[in-house]
Protein backbone atom coordinates (compact mmCIF):
# COMPACT_ATOMS: atom_id res chain seq x y z
CA UNK A 1 0.00 0.00 0.00
CA UNK A 2 1.67 3.40 -0.75
CA UNK A 3 0.59 6.40 1.03
CA UNK A 4 -0.64 9.23 -0.87
CA UNK A 5 -0.41 12.52 0.43
CA UNK A 6 -3.31 15.39 -0.17
CA UNK A 7 -1.27 17.88 2.25
CA UNK A 8 -0.45 20.85 -0.62
CA UNK A 9 3.05 20.74 1.23
CA UNK A 10 5.84 19.07 -1.08
CA UNK A 11 9.28 18.40 -1.03
CA UNK A 12 10.10 20.64 -3.72
CA UNK A 13 11.31 23.93 -2.12
CA UNK A 14 10.44 26.26 -5.72
CA UNK A 15 7.35 24.53 -5.96
CA UNK A 16 6.45 26.31 -2.32
CA UNK A 17 7.26 29.57 -3.55
CA UNK A 18 4.17 31.73 -3.94
CA UNK A 19 6.49 34.27 -5.91
CA UNK A 20 7.99 31.85 -8.75
CA UNK A 21 7.02 32.33 -11.52
CA UNK A 22 5.68 28.96 -12.74
CA UNK A 23 4.37 29.86 -16.41
CA UNK A 24 6.13 28.16 -19.52
CA UNK A 25 8.55 30.15 -21.16
CA UNK A 26 7.77 30.56 -24.82
CA UNK A 27 11.31 30.10 -25.67
CA UNK A 28 12.99 26.72 -25.15
CA UNK A 29 15.92 26.81 -22.54
CA UNK A 30 19.22 25.98 -24.40
CA UNK A 31 22.59 24.99 -22.66
CA UNK A 32 24.45 25.70 -25.45
CA UNK A 33 23.50 29.22 -26.06
CA UNK A 34 25.75 31.89 -23.88
CA UNK A 35 24.13 34.61 -22.69
CA UNK A 36 24.87 37.48 -24.62
CA UNK A 37 26.52 40.74 -22.76
CA UNK A 38 26.07 44.27 -23.00
CA UNK A 39 29.57 45.88 -24.49
CA UNK A 40 31.51 49.21 -23.40
CA UNK A 41 34.59 49.79 -25.85
CA UNK A 42 36.87 47.94 -22.58
CA UNK A 43 35.12 45.15 -23.41
CA UNK A 44 35.30 44.90 -27.27
CA UNK A 45 39.35 45.67 -27.24
CA UNK A 46 39.64 42.80 -24.32
CA UNK A 47 37.44 40.28 -26.46
CA UNK A 48 39.05 41.22 -29.38
CA UNK A 49 42.58 40.80 -28.09
CA UNK A 50 41.93 37.52 -26.88
CA UNK A 51 40.56 36.54 -30.33
CA UNK A 52 43.82 38.23 -31.70
CA UNK A 53 45.92 36.39 -29.35
CA UNK A 54 45.43 32.74 -30.52
CA UNK A 55 46.03 33.80 -34.07
CA UNK A 56 46.19 36.33 -36.85
CA UNK A 57 42.31 36.97 -38.08
CA UNK A 58 40.60 39.63 -40.63
CA UNK A 59 38.70 42.36 -39.39
CA UNK A 60 35.33 40.60 -40.73
CA UNK A 61 36.34 37.21 -38.54
CA UNK A 62 36.88 39.65 -35.24
CA UNK A 63 33.49 41.78 -36.14
CA UNK A 64 31.87 38.50 -36.43
CA UNK A 65 33.15 36.66 -33.27
CA UNK A 66 32.45 40.31 -31.65
CA UNK A 67 28.65 40.42 -32.32
CA UNK A 68 28.42 36.39 -31.20
CA UNK A 69 30.19 37.33 -28.10
CA UNK A 70 28.51 40.69 -26.79
CA UNK A 71 25.45 43.18 -28.32
CA UNK A 72 27.86 45.80 -29.98
CA UNK A 73 26.73 48.73 -31.10
CA UNK A 74 28.32 49.61 -34.89
CA UNK A 75 29.60 52.49 -34.39
CA UNK A 76 31.50 51.69 -31.07
CA UNK A 77 32.41 48.15 -32.65
CA UNK A 78 33.77 50.05 -35.50
CA UNK A 79 35.87 52.82 -33.23
CA UNK A 80 37.21 49.72 -31.35
CA UNK A 81 38.37 47.87 -34.63
CA UNK A 82 39.79 51.02 -36.31
CA UNK A 83 41.69 51.90 -33.12
CA UNK A 84 43.05 48.06 -32.95
CA UNK A 85 44.19 48.46 -36.74
CA UNK A 86 46.05 51.83 -35.68
CA UNK A 87 47.79 50.16 -32.70
CA UNK A 88 48.69 47.69 -35.63
CA UNK A 89 47.18 44.86 -33.31
CA UNK A 90 44.79 43.75 -36.39
CA UNK A 91 46.10 43.49 -39.73
CA UNK A 92 44.30 41.73 -42.83
CA UNK A 93 47.18 41.95 -44.95
CA UNK A 94 49.36 40.03 -41.95
CA UNK A 95 46.15 37.62 -41.98
CA UNK A 96 46.02 37.05 -45.76
CA UNK A 97 49.71 36.32 -45.90
CA UNK A 98 49.51 33.95 -42.78
CA UNK A 99 46.51 32.29 -44.44
CA UNK A 100 48.45 31.77 -48.04
CA UNK A 101 51.29 30.31 -46.61
CA UNK A 102 49.31 28.00 -44.23
CA UNK A 103 46.87 26.68 -47.38
CA UNK A 104 49.78 26.41 -49.64
CA UNK A 105 51.62 24.46 -46.77
CA UNK A 106 47.72 22.37 -47.01
CA UNK A 107 48.42 22.25 -50.96
CA UNK A 108 45.55 24.35 -52.09
CA UNK A 109 45.02 25.68 -54.92
CA UNK A 110 44.52 29.59 -55.63
CA UNK A 111 40.32 28.92 -56.86
CA UNK A 112 40.15 27.56 -52.90
CA UNK A 113 42.30 30.11 -51.13
CA UNK A 114 40.55 33.17 -53.02
CA UNK A 115 36.97 31.74 -51.97
CA UNK A 116 37.74 31.06 -48.32
CA UNK A 117 39.67 34.46 -48.32
CA UNK A 118 36.23 36.13 -49.65
CA UNK A 119 34.35 34.28 -46.95
CA UNK A 120 36.40 36.28 -44.47
CA UNK A 121 36.55 40.02 -45.84
CA UNK A 122 39.30 39.71 -48.11
CA UNK A 123 39.98 40.29 -51.42
CA UNK A 124 41.19 37.16 -52.40
CA UNK A 125 42.51 38.59 -55.99
CA UNK A 126 44.74 41.33 -55.07
CA UNK A 127 46.33 38.70 -52.04
CA UNK A 128 47.17 36.14 -54.66
CA UNK A 129 48.69 38.56 -57.35
CA UNK A 130 50.97 39.48 -54.40
CA UNK A 131 52.19 35.93 -53.50
CA UNK A 132 54.95 34.42 -54.90
CA UNK A 133 53.73 30.99 -55.44
CA UNK A 134 54.13 28.61 -58.58
CA UNK A 135 50.90 27.12 -58.85
CA UNK A 136 51.68 24.61 -61.60
CA UNK A 137 54.44 23.21 -59.42
CA UNK A 138 52.09 23.09 -55.94
CA UNK A 139 49.65 20.88 -58.41
CA UNK A 140 51.80 18.99 -59.84
CA UNK A 141 53.61 18.53 -56.07
CA UNK A 142 49.84 17.47 -54.89
CA UNK A 143 49.10 15.35 -57.51
CA UNK A 144 52.71 13.04 -57.04
CA UNK A 145 52.29 12.83 -52.94
CA UNK A 146 48.14 11.46 -53.46
CA UNK A 147 48.30 9.24 -56.70
CA UNK A 148 52.57 8.60 -57.16
CA UNK A 149 54.76 9.75 -60.01
CA UNK A 150 52.94 7.16 -62.34
CA UNK A 151 50.74 8.41 -64.78
CA UNK A 152 46.97 7.55 -65.18
CA UNK A 153 46.49 4.23 -67.06
CA UNK A 154 43.01 5.38 -67.92
CA UNK A 155 40.45 7.85 -67.99
CA UNK A 156 38.57 6.69 -65.33
CA UNK A 157 41.94 7.44 -63.39
CA UNK A 158 42.58 10.90 -65.05
CA UNK A 159 38.91 11.67 -64.28
CA UNK A 160 39.44 11.02 -60.31
CA UNK A 161 43.07 12.86 -60.42
CA UNK A 162 41.09 16.27 -61.85
CA UNK A 163 38.57 15.91 -59.67
CA UNK A 164 40.78 15.46 -56.59
CA UNK A 165 43.09 19.11 -57.66
CA UNK A 166 39.57 20.17 -58.96
CA UNK A 167 38.58 20.25 -54.85
CA UNK A 168 41.99 21.21 -54.12
CA UNK A 169 41.30 24.74 -55.65
CA UNK A 170 43.16 23.98 -58.53
CA UNK A 171 42.04 25.77 -62.22
CA UNK A 172 42.20 23.58 -65.57
CA UNK A 173 45.06 25.09 -66.85
CA UNK A 174 46.99 23.51 -63.83
CA UNK A 175 45.39 20.37 -63.39
CA UNK A 176 45.93 19.74 -67.28
CA UNK A 177 49.69 20.84 -66.77
CA UNK A 178 49.77 18.67 -63.42
CA UNK A 179 48.48 15.68 -65.11
CA UNK A 180 50.48 15.84 -68.51
CA UNK A 181 53.80 15.30 -66.45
Amino acid sequence: MSQQSDSPVSDDPVADDPTADHSVSAEPFSDNVAPVKKSSAKDLRLGAMNILARREHSRKEVSDKLQQKFEPDNDLLNTVLDTLVADDLLSDQRFSEAFVRWRVGKGQGPVRIRMELRERGIDGDGVLRECEVDWFALAVAVAHKRFGELPAVDMKQRAKRMRFLQYRGFNGEQIRAALND
